[in-house]
């Protein structure tokens, strides 16, 4: 079963978004801001993913 394009949309933000957090968390002196900041949008981005898989289950 193919997924909805619009899932798999959310699927890769999610995934760049926790790339950018680890590359963030890594250097020398990670920006707290910006780090708190990535993850709430990728904390948003996954209740979009439950909410999509919870309207089309």
């Amino acid at each position: 079963m193919t997924e909805h394009p619009r899932l798999e949309a959310l699927q890769a933000r999610h995934r760049e978004l926790d790339t950018r957090i680890q590359e963030e968390e890594r250097r020398p002196s990670p920006e707290t801001d910006k780090v708190t900041a990535l993850k709430k949008e990728k904390m948003k981005v996954k209740e979009e993913i439950t909410h999509f898989e919870t309207e089309n289950a």
